[in-house]
């Protein structure tokens, strides 16, 4: 044990636990004039977000309490097993937004400084711990006690070098902070840039023809080819999601029989019929063949009449959203093959203004995706810095006038 430090647990840090009430809310975040109850998904991000909260219907206004302190670390008590525990640190009061039952607000002992209790509270190991120490018998929704979560094992500095290693972590969220209102900025921008290219109300330069209005079996083609029996391995078996495009599926969700799996070639698309209308449609970047499940849409572009990256772009939209949910009738659709997918019309472009267009999305997706990367790599830098700086592994140079 490093000089000075102690272990204890978290009953050592803390010098109050307050609960808030359950109150009946709208749907509709609290005005500054009206007093709000917050929701559990304010602390999801690792920082405490007071937007996410809900007006109090008048008639229980009284019966709120725990107003939001600051200074305090708020404390998701009840939650998924990956979200119990989930908290975020307090800058400044919120007199007129309230805790709800499932909230807690920790209040630091005064020779703690609260910045620090709140990495050791959201640290990795301390979610971990609290996480398998959760009751519940329903599996989505886990709850910790108040002897669970003060018992919960942490090394403890003195005063000065909890303050300085707040501090270097403080620096490293702002660095985060600003990284991710840049990535807003930039995801903004992307979406301004499809809404006004791929419809016509920007146009590049020398490119002026008129825009004829495309059905999508007019430039594009159903794949129906199958693996066979002396295809590709298992390896190669892949799944569509919204967030992450085509991805490994696990093994556990693979046929024993793979013969019936389709080929899904480079730059061609893949979709669940019954589950495009969230998002789980992509196209294969891998740069190879693979597999998808014999229940998917695969779908391919004409050479010489509908570029991949131009199509990939549309279906990002908005408008696209909008067709496939109301399968541009207004009705909800259950499944959509490709004969339902084929009859929407495009805007499309002639082929040269189709790349030109895709080749300025791209850029900016590319952009945006460095901007990603640099958050994840932060964010692991982050976590491994905290882990070396919490336990005592790496000690903090303190300054003279901050070693009292």
């Amino acid at each position: 044990m490093r000089e000075g430090w102690k272990v204890a647990d978290l009953a050592a840090c803390v010098a109050q636990i307050r609960s808030g009430r359950s109150v009946n809310a709208s749907d509709e975040p609290a005005t500054e004039s009206e007093p709000g109850v917050l929701k559990t998904s304010c602390v999801y991000r690792g920082k405490f977000d007071i937007r996410e909260n809900k007006a109090i219907i008048p008639s229980e206004h009284s019966l709120a309490k725990c107003p939001v302190t600051a200074g305090t670390i708020v404390v998701s008590r009840m939650n998924t097993a990956d979200l119990v525990g989930a908290s975020g640190y307090v800058e400044k009061d919120s007199p007129n937004i309230f805790l709800p039952d499932r909230l807690w607000a920790v209040v630091p002992r005064k020779d703690v400084d609260p910045r620090w209790l709140f990495y050791v509270i959201s640290s990795p190991e301390v979610r971990a711990r609290l996480s398998e120490n959760a009751s519940g018998t329903s599996a989505s929704m886990k709850n910790i006690s108040q002897d669970v979560f003060l018992s919960m094992p942490t090394r403890v500095p003195p005063l000065p070098e909890q303050r300085k290693i707040a501090e270097i972590l403080r620096t490293w969220d702002e660095a985060l902070e600003m990284l991710t209102a840049l990535r807003a900025a930039k995801e903004r921008r992307l979406s301004a840039l499809r809404a006004a290219l791929l419809f016509g109300r920007l146009r590049l330069g020398g490119l002026g023809h008129k825009w004829v209005p495309t059905r999508l079996d007019a430039v594009t083609h159903e794949l129906t080819k199958r693996n066979g029996v002396k295809g590709l391995g298992r390896d190669f078996v892949m799944g569509i999601t919204k967030a992450e495009g085509v991805v490994p599926m696990r093994e556990q969700t693979i046929a024993g029989d793979i013969s019936r799996y389709k080929r899904l070639p480079p730059r061609a698309f893949a979709y669940n019929p019954m589950r495009i209308n969230v998002g789980s449609i992509a196209m294969n970047e891998r740069g190879g063949e693979v597999l998808v499940s014999p229940d998917y849409v695969v779908f391919a572009c004409n050479p010489d009449g509908l570029d991949p990256d131009y199509l990939d772009h549309l279906r990002k939209t908005s408008w696209w959203g909008h067709y496939i949910n109301s399968g541009g009738s207004g009705s909800v659709r259950q499944r959509t093959y490709y004969d339902d997918l084929a009859a929407l019309k495009l805007p499309l472009p002639a082929l040269d203004e189709q790349k030109a267009i895709a080749a300025v999305l791209n850029t900016a997706r590319d952009d945006l995706a460095a901007t990603e990367r640099e958050i994840e790599a932060l964010t692991r830098q982050k976590r491994g810095l905290m882990q070396k700086l919490l336990t005592g592994e790496w000690r903090v140079a303190l300054s003279r006038d901050k070693e009292h």
